[in-house]
């Protein structure tokens, strides 16, 4: 698995598991965060080059994007893995709190997709957003979030549509709940994370290897014909409530 990979959200526990997956693969990863410090740190030690950014501004983004297409080895694939967590009733959330949901979720991987586009429709090349669970059924208490990643999962749908003449691949991981730095406040509570790791039929929590894994498969060119898709990672989690709603 060759080329040069984007990863939005570098320092992240996905995107840092996916960008040492990469570099373990020969890949050459570009990590791309908003966090300075952590970014440049974790890039010295891969020995890759990085960018620090936040990608809440499309323009920044946009001239990003442009400076690293206009350099000589080409975009072989993205990753976005930026978000954030909102575990709220709707009627317990304020309307900036869901507005920053959807910020930082859904709006954050439309800029970054628009962005990117655009260079890769001479070579093609291949999208992955992330999403969640928490899009596809019914979990209490996350409205906002699972509005914001339903969007994401739409927003693959139709990009999908509109660039796979063009050669690009968009596709989507929704992960059940994984341990990262993110979700440490919902897995730190000794009961609370045994409830959680009840509701996964393989009766664990992700780990950021394991979204990783996946989306490294989907950026992968040997997946030529695989566009338009939202591949669970979630230890069964969907397919469980899926059923007790039945």
């Amino acid at each position: 698995m060759k080329g040069r990979y984007l990863v939005f959200g570098a320092t992240g526990g996905i995107g840092g598991a996916l960008c040492r997956r990469l570099k373990k693969a020969g890949s050459d990863p570009v990590l791309i965060a908003r966090d300075r410090g952590r970014l440049e740190k974790m890039a010295h030690g891969l020995g890759v080059a990085s960018y620090s950014v936040d990608c809440r501004d499309w323009e920044r983004v946009e001239s990003l994007v442009a400076d690293l297409a206009a350099e000589e080895d080409p975009i072989e694939g993205v990753a976005v893995c930026i978000g954030s967590l909102l575990i709220k009733p709707a009627h317990l959330t304020r309307q900036e709190d869901f507005e920053a949901t959807i910020e930082n979720n859904l709006s954050v991987a439309f800029g970054i997709l628009r962005a990117v586009v655009k260079p890769m429709m001479k070579a093609g090349g291949s999208v992955v957003l992330v999403s969640s669970a928490a899009a596809r059924i019914g979990i209490p208490n996350h409205e906002a979030i699972a509005a914001a990643k339903a969007g994401v999962i739409g927003l693959t749908l139709s990009a999908a549509a509109t660039y796979a003449r063009r050669g690009i691949r968009v596709n989507c991981v929704a992960p059940g709940l994984t341990e990262t730095p993110m979700t440490e406040k919902l897995t730190a509570n000794e009961s609370g994370r045994r409830g959680a790791e009840a509701l996964h039929p393989i009766g664990r929590l992700g780990q950021p290897r394991d979204v990783a894994r996946a989306i490294a498969w989907l950026l992968d060119r040997q997946q030529s014909w695989v566009t338009g898709q939202t591949i669970g990672v979630d230890g069964g989690l969907g397919v469980a409530l899926s059923g007790r709603s039945a």
